[in-house]
């Protein structure tokens, strides 16, 4: 999914038609919006017939879907690949905003927008399942985040539900500053103060 950024070439179309829709629909859903992307954009950029559209994905609902839950594992791979050089629980939770901003530095088409699953969910209607998908999402970066601090104050779950909650809510809001201004200065001013924070308790 990180073709959530420049467009790949030739050796992208040996791939199966289902990895290469997912991988045109993330190009077109993150720089165009899902609303105005129609199936005809997608299949065109994947390179396949209609059809094959069909045969992988029952509707365009369907693949919205399918590339919130393929955005919601792309952040876990960076999540992890950050977590391998947590040295602490601080660490730990320093990891999140860092997986963060390494969605943010990816080389999207027309600039960093901010969180895909955010502006995905913007469009969906109240009731649908990809907002679903989305809150997962954010609920489980939330849990992550509590998991270090239980290892921090193992014996202050109160003040760990609070402290997640709060550096959830900062780590969001950086993601929708930085998307709004198309950097990532926001998401490492938020790291910081998150570590500051963490230095505290």
């Amino acid at each position: 999914m990180s073709e959530t950024g420049t467009r790949t070439t030739d050796p992208g179309r040996r791939r199966p038609a289902r990895e290469r829709l997912l991988a045109a629909a993330a190009r077109r859903f993150y720089a165009d919006g899902v609303t105005a992307t129609g199936i005809d954009t997608i299949t065109t950029e994947a390179g396949v017939a209609k059809m094959s559209l069909y045969n992988n994905f029952s509707s365009k609902s369907d693949l919205v879907r399918a590339y919130l839950d393929a955005r919601h594992e792309e952040w876990l791979a960076l999540y992890a690949s950050r977590l391998e050089r947590a040295q602490n629980p601080r660490d730990g939770v320093l990891a999140a905003f860092d997986a963060y901003a390494d969605h943010a530095a990816f080389a999207y088409e027309r600039g960093f927008r901010g969180c895909g699953l955010l502006n995905a969910a913007a469009e969906l209607p109240a009731g649908d399942e990809g907002r679903s998908v989305v809150r997962r999402h954010k609920e489980e970066v939330e849990r992550l985040i509590a998991g270090h601090l239980e290892e921090l104050l193992p014996d202050r779950p109160d003040d760990v539900r609070t402290m997640a909650e709060h550096l959830s809510f900062l780590l969001e809001g950086a993601m929708a500053r930085a998307g709004l201004e198309g950097d990532d200065n926001r998401l490492r001013h938020a790291r910081a103060m998150a570590a500051a924070l963490l230095d505290r308790l």
